[in-house]
Parts: C-alpha cells; sequence; structure tokens
C-alpha cells in the first residue's frame, strides 16, 4: 500500500470511530490560553523566581483523543496552504487529459510559487517524470498518489529523522532557542514549558536577550502564566547569565532549562561570538547543550530558509520550530527547510493558543496538506 492510501485510510478511521472514552479537561487556576503572539517591551532589574513546586501530572485526555485532536488542529491550520495548493493541482489535473510536457512545467510551477524550494522541486519532477515513464502513465488523476508518495520520500531521504526532545537522564535538561526576533521565539518557548509542565516536568526560562529591551521582562512574564521558574538580569553579559541560571537548575533540581538568546543576525560575527561563549558555558557546567531549536516564521517564505541557511552557519541546529505556518498559503515551506539545511523540523505553530504549538508529524502535516484529494 502507497503512503497515499496508508494516510487516506489512518486518517478516514479518525473521522468514522467514536471516541468512548472521554476525561474531563482540567485547567490550572490563573493559566494564560497563550493567544498573545506580541512582543511588548518594558524594563526590569535582576530578575530570580523562586522555583516553582514539580506540579503533578494531570490526565487531560485518552491518547485516543489526543491523537483526534492532533489531526484537527493540523487539518485547520493547514486550511489556507490546502486551499491555495490543492485547488491549483485540481485545476491543473482538469485542465490536461492526458501528462504532457507542459503539465509537468505547469506542475512544476505550481510546487515553486508553494515555497517548496528550487531544489526539491527540481528533484521531485525528475523522479515523479522518471516514474510516469517507467509505469506508463497517461491519466493526470493518477499522479495525485505518486505526487504525495514522492513528497514523503523526498523528505524523509532515507534518514531516521527524530521529533523528540533529546532529554538526558540525568541533570536538566538544557535546550538553547535561536532566531531573529519577531519570529515568535518567545511565545514558542513559553508554548512549549507549558507542555512540558502538563507532562510533570519542571522548567526554569533563563533570559539570555539581553540585547533587545524588555525581552528579559516579557519571558518573566510568560514564566508566570504558564508556572515555570525564572532567571534573568538585563543589561548583562548573556554567558553569564546562561552560567546562574544552569547553576540555579542544578541546585534546585529542574527537568529542564529553556534558554532565550538574541535574535540579532545583522552582524553574524558578533552573535557566533555570543553562541559560541554561551556553548562553552552550557559545556563546562552539563557537558553539552542538548538541544538548539531554530524558530523561523513560515509566513517569511523563502526569506526563512535563507535564515535557517544563516544560523545553520554559525551553530549547531538540532531542531526547526517553524511558527504561523496556519498564516500562509505556502506550507511547501516545511520540505524546503529540510531541503536547505538537512535538519528536522520538530514542532510547527498552527494557531495562536498553547495546544496549536504541535510536535511535527510527516504523515498529519501530508494529510493535513493533500485531505481534499484524499
Amino acid at each position: 500500500m502507497g503512503l497515499f492510501n496508508k494516510i487516506k485510510n489512518m486518517f478516514k478511521s479518525y473521522e468514522e470511530n467514536k471516541i468512548e472514552e472521554k476525561e474531563e479537561i482540567v485547567e490550572e487556576d490563573g493559566l494564560n490560553p497563550l493567544a498573545i503572539d506580541q512582543e511588548e517591551p518594558s524594563e526590569s532589574d535582576v530578575v530570580v523566581e523562586e522555583a516553582p513546586k514539580k506540579k503533578e501530572k494531570k490526565k487531560l485526555f485518552s491518547k485516543k483523543e489526543e491523537e483526534k485532536k492532533s489531526v484537527k488542529v493540523y487539518e485547520k491550520g493547514l486550511t489556507k496552504s490546502r486551499q491555495g495548493f490543492v485547488s491549483k493541482l485540481a485545476s491543473l489535473t482538469n485542465k490536461y487529459s492526458k501528462v504532457t510536457e507542459e503539465y509537468f512545467e505547469e506542475l512544476e510551477e505550481i510546487l515553486i510559487m508553494a515555497d517548496i524550494g528550487v531544489n526539491t522541486v527540481m528533484e521531485f519532477m525528475d523522479r515523479l517524470r522518471d516514474r510516469v515513464r517507467k509505469e506508463n502513465i497517461i491519466d493526470p488523476s493518477l499522479l495525485k498518489e505518486i505526487i504525495v508518495d514522492e513528497l514523503f520520500i523526498i523528505y524523509v531521504n532515507d534518514e531516521v529523522l527524530s521529533n523528540k526532545i533529546n532529554y538526558r537522564e540525568e541533570g536538566p535538561t538544557i535546550i538553547l532557542f535561536v532566531g531573529v526576533n519577531g519570529v515568535g521565539k518567545t511565545t514558542t518557548i513559553a508554548k512549549l514549558a507549558h507542555k512540558m509542565i502538563d507532562e510533570g516536568k519542571k522548567v526554569l526560562m533563563v533570559g539570555a536577550d539581553t540585547f533587545r529591551a524588555g525581552a528579559v521582562e516579557q519571558l518573566k512574564e510568560w514564566s508566570e502564566k504558564v508556572g515555570a521558574g525564572f532567571y534573568g538580569k538585563e543589561e548583562s553579559d548573556p554567558a553569564s547569565v546562561v552560567y546562574d541560571g544552569i547553576e540555579l537548575a542544578q541546585k534546585e533540581k529542574f527537568d529542564v532549562v529553556m534558554i532565550d538568546t538574541a535574535g540579532r543576525l545583522q552582524n553574524k560575527v558578533n552573535l557566533m561570538k555570543e553562541l559560541e561563549k554561551i556553548n562553552k558555558v552550557i559545556e563546562g557546567l552539563a557537558g553539552s547543550c542538548d538541544e538548539t531549536l531554530l524558530v523561523i516564521d513560515a509566513t517569511t517564505g523563502q526569506n526563512g530558509v535563507s535564515q535557517a541557511k544563516a544560523f545553520k552557519e554559525i551553530t549547531n541546529i538540532t531542531g526547526i520550530v517553524l511558527t504561523k505556518l496556519d498564516g500562509t498559503a505556502k506550507g511547501g515551506i516545511v520540505l524546503a527547510i529540510k531541503e536547505s539545511v538537512g535538519v528536522p523540523v520538530k514542532y510547527i505553530g498552527l494557531g495562536e493558543t498553547k495546544d496549536d504549538l504541535q510536535v511535527f508529524d510527516v504523515e498529519k502535516y501530508i494529510y493535513g496538506l493533500f485531505k481534499d484529494m484524499m
């Protein structure tokens, strides 16, 4: 069975099967739904929040219900991309009664316009032409399954891709967040912290972005809303803030440390030196950084791909977080970024609420993108 039919049958069951076991959703007192994605600077001095007590994990949904909910988030979040992309594919199929070179040329243009990336599209078109020739395909309607299969194959590329956070067994797991200003980096940290706290983890946010006015105070406010610990210090050396933050995390037995960093990319030399210094501090205290997540705004299109390439040159990125994917009709950027930097997408933002930050699942992504063709 091809991937197309596998995904089609898999998600058909989500639509048809009724969930017998439903459990009540319990929200913590004062929990903010994280529906705001704005960065408003304000002043602050040294801020050290007392480490909160580890919250008891509460069961919110059955596993089956969580899966169904996640599928719905993908389906809704990729509506813009699906309507723009799939409708054009459908029109192309209706336009041609036979697979011709003109058909291939128009398909190529549609894929490029979806921000899949020129190199990825060229590779895809070569594979598609080869399969059409070998399998003697004439009817364009028969290509929809092959298109889905080939895009999946290109993304995976015979690699074992992990979308999971690399948690360490002993001591706090350290996650470094990088990315330019305005991509939703701080909000992403808050949403991810909230997910981990829901899983029973004790999380410390460290405000090492001492370059942008108000960044430390903003992160502190988010830590209070989601129930995370916080350490930050305005107008201080970022590496020293990271040092003190990790020492606090080790002393107070936090499970996860999330470090916010400066978002400037105009001067790559200075940023590279700053990140090198921060990584040396982390290595000295904890051995290594467990994850370096690059946050990119999906609505910036190929500019986001350029950012990915630039950051890959100056630091060891282990995963990508794509925010605001619901706000673009060019959802193919997921494929373009993977192709350009060879780093897996670990999380995608499909809306403004806390539940709209989803662990990236390539099968759910393909379903959300091609649902109307299935």
